[in-house]
């Protein structure tokens, strides 16, 4: 009660200083400037790449006509013959889940190449499909296109089908010279490329020179985001269950990192406070056990793929989902409801914002554009900012106030606490704690893009209080969010 009094006292306040003209007119149209930025920051690249949340890989190839991971090599061209392949379904499947970027398995480990390569023998011009003029790699960024979803491609380092594997020089040019085919006109704009240092113990020794890839790349691609153990754009999370760390930066050190290199995952997962890279993790997990599709295999339950959710958008990161096509070149019709269910629960939990109408107070605000109202604005670009004295040795906080829909009503009750971060300028907060009526319900380490809170129960409480704890300068909120998820059973939140 006393923090509602509190609110309402502090909007009177401000109504009487603007009403009595305190404010010098002279005065009153200066803006104050936004505060330095925390380095290292995002490019504007990556920023995009963070705000889509939901991301979908289509793992297709050799593997799924031969019901395996990891191919040999040695496979016939001929078993590639998809009988009704259709990626513009693919992508009906990515956006029913939410996504706005897809990622292609041009090449995995066996070597077959998803387009008419020339410089291999080993591809779809081999195969019966379409008599041999087939392009996957063309299908599918055609569909991309056509259905407004961005387009990205993976590349197996490791080809265990190409003679020249094993001999630097000559692989690595054959290499190179595959990433020009990709990303030159043919294909058009790509806006995420995979690398990976994954090969089998007993594979053959092979020096990959990826810092000349990815120059390449940069070269060919200008806004692209390169994706590696080691970045330089965006990193693997360590682990392909989906999960980021409790705590996760998106800063790290490269120098520290060597791509395919056992012993990192933790360091991938958590991230590095004094890191002075931007690298902000991905998520990559498959809705079946396999990344290929196996017969034999069915997709996540979506009390699962929701598990998945709070723990890879909801701790900094974004969700990289794979759904194999199977034989025929679809994605089961099961995978594909499985898809529709998940896509629509995360949208039914985010539509409503039930903090909505609340009246939002702060421990200090830097000037009149970095209110703590700005929280409850829905905008990227808008954000909280404190004074630089305030909360430096016991926190800073802010706080909404809730209204009900009409004086008579409670205030709706709520289960998830979404936090938001300006990262534009920076990862700041390393703690923070919430509290509901003056009683703590949550807390945590690092926010990042976005963090969610799920509740043990849902609670009705009129005031929620964040109280930060920022390692790297004043914490900057973009948003602070109140919702209802009602997928998920109290005993497993």
């Amino acid at each position: 009660m006393a923090s509602s009094l509190l609110c309402l006292a502090a909007a009177a306040a401000l109504l009487a200083v603007i009403a009595g003209g305190l404010v010098s007119s002279s005065e009153a149209w200066l803006a104050t400037p936004p505060p330095l930025p925390v380095l290292p920051i995002p490019s504007a690249a990556q920023l995009r790449w963070q705000r889509r949340e939901v991301i979908m890989f289509f793992h297709f190839g050799m593997n799924t006509f031969t019901d395996s991971e990891w191919g040999t090599g040695s496979e016939d061209p001929a078993l590639f013959r998809p009988s009704a392949l259709n990626a513009t379904q693919w992508m009906d499947a990515a956006r029913a889940a939410g996504a706005s970027l897809v990622i292609l398995v041009a090449k995995h480990h066996d070597g077959f190449c998803l387009w008419p390569s020339a410089y291999t023998a080993h591809s779809v011009r081999a195969s019966p499909w379409h008599g041999g003029h087939g392009d996957v790699v063309r299908e599918f960024t055609d569909a991309a296109r056509a259905r407004g979803v961005d387009a990205g491609l993976y590349l197996s380092p490791w080809d265990r089908h190409d003679e020249r594997y094993g001999k630097e020089v000559a692989y690595n040019e054959y290499y190179e010279a595959q990433l020009h085919e990709l990303l030159t006109g043919r294909y058009g704009s790509v806006s995420e490329i995979w690398f990976d240092g994954a090969k089998g113990k007993n594979a053959t020794n092979m020096t990959y020179h990826f810092q000349e890839w990815f120059q390449t790349v940069k070269q060919l691609q200008t806004s692209i985001n390169i994706f590696s153990d080691d970045g330089p754009d965006v990193r693997w999370v360590g682990d392909e269950k989906g999960f980021a760390g409790k705590t996760c930066w998106s800063t790290v050190n490269r120098s520290m990192i060597t791509i395919g290199e056992a012993g990192i995952e933790k360091y991938l997962n958590e991230g590095d406070p004094r890191g002075r890279d931007w690298v902000p993790p991905e998520c990559d997990v498959s809705i079946r056990p396999g990344w290929f599709w196996h017969k034999n295999e069915t997709a996540k339950p979506l009390r699962q793929l929701l598990e998945i959710y709070y723990n890879s958008v909801g701790r900094n990161c974004v969700l990289l989902l794979n759904a194999p096509p199977n034989t025929t070149g679809l994605v089961a019709d099961a995978d594909l409801a499985r898809l529709r269910e998940f896509g629509a629960a995360v949208d039914a939990i985010f539509a409503t914002d039930l903090a909505a109408g609340s009246a939002a107070r702060a421990s200090s605000e830097r000037g009149r554009e970095f209110a703590a109202r700005n929280v409850l604005d829905g905008r990227d670009d808008t954000y909280w900012a404190p004074t630089d004295e305030d909360g430096r040795r016991n926190g800073y906080w802010i706080e909404l106030c809730r209204r009900p829909p009409a004086a008579a009503q409670p205030v709706k009750p709520f289960n998830v606490v979404r936090i938001q971060e300006h990262v534009a300028l920076g990862q700041r907060v390393e703690l923070h704690e919430v509290y509901v009526d003056g009683a703590p319900v949550a807390n945590g380490t690092t926010v990042g893009h976005k963090r969610l809170h799920r509740l043990p129960r849902p609670v009705a409480g009129r005031t929620v209080r964040i109280w930060i704890k920022a390692r790297r300068g004043p914490p900057l909120l973009s948003a602070v969010g109140l919702h209802l998820d009602p997928f998920v059973a109290a005993d497993t939140m």
